[in-house]
């Protein structure tokens, strides 16, 4: 099996114990020389300015390529291309171009009055500039909020039009769910990259609750497993099978390029990464 090309998913600190945490997992998965790192924003844009110093920090001390998410929400479009401004002069090259998601207590997005409608606005936008490589999210089962499954297809084929380089899909369970969702992309014509997101299962309750409220189908295979394990001790290392298997499937079906949700958590992503023959490089050792 031929290694994968990797890429992971970090959040800003919003205490100084999390940010300890942030700190501890770039250093510990800096090592494995990802293509790209991502950090993300808070709901309804709350982490917007410590988005910012993470991206510049991890760019600066650790010469990683840094794709700083960027959101449709609580901000004008004036507010949004100067803070992707403000990424460019920083030497970002890479965002992650997202509706995103409605501040706590708000039930659905609203626009902001001068602000971007939706992604396919802020990526038209963004690509304007030709200042960045542009990334999208990727739904590979029915988005909350959308009709069908095909309607996800739809969304992402105008985000690609409207000048995205890629895209990274939501976390899923089962191999064959990215596959399906794949086959249907290209059926639509979609011939961008699409890099499936996985999701170490730290905490399966944790996990389960964020599944039920994103839409992300829970096999009842699941379910009895991690019953199990929690009874007799092994969630661990069910978690850490689980997810390196689910990555070998999806390997074998022709990925060549993961990309992991740490959740700023580093030792499960680290082990599966291991398990997968992504070892540490010696150069960006030292760097760590």
């Amino acid at each position: 099996m031929t290694s994968p090309r990797i890429s992971f998913e970090f959040f800003p600190p919003q205490t100084l114990d999390a940010s300890f945490r942030l700190w501890e997992t770039v250093q510990m998965l800096a090592p494995l020389g990802p293509d790209f790192v991502s950090v993300t924003y808070g709901a309804g844009g709350t982490t917007r300015d410590l988005t910012h110093d993470a991206v510049q920090t991890i760019h600066t001390h650790y010469g990683l390529n840094v794709a700083a998410h960027l959101t449709c929400v609580n901000a004008s479009r004036a507010e949004t291309l100067e803070i992707a401004n403000a990424y460019a002069e920083a030497g970002v090259t890479e965002i992650v171009a997202l509706r995103g998601d409605p501040p706590k207590g708000e039930g659905k997005f609203t626009p902001h009055p001068e602000g971007f409608a939706h992604a396919c606005e802020l990526i038209e936008a963004l690509a304007e500039t030709g200042k960045f490589k542009l990334r999208v999210g990727a739904y590979p089962e029915k988005h909350p909020e959308a009709e069908s499954v095909q309607a996800n297809v739809e969304w992402l084929k105008r985000k690609i039009d409207a000048g995205a380089h890629s895209a990274i899909t939501q976390f899923f369970f089962e191999a064959e769910t990215f596959f399906r969702f794949r086959d249907a992309c290209e059926k639509a014509g979609i011939d961008a990259p699409i890099i499936p997101g996985i999701l170490p299962i730290h905490s399966w309750k944790g996990v389960r609750n964020f599944a039920l409220r994103c839409g992300t189908s829970v096999p009842a295979w699941l379910d009895e497993a991690f019953e199990k394990a929690i009874r007799d001790g092994r969630e661990d290392l069910l978690a850490t099978a689980l997810c390196t298997e689910l990555c070998s499937d999806l390997i074998e079906g022709g990925v060549d390029h993961l990309q992991f949700y740490t959740l700023n958590r580093p030792h499960l992503t680290r082990d599966v990464c291991h398990a997968l023959g992504v070892t540490p490089q010696a150069s960006l050792e030292k760097v760590a």
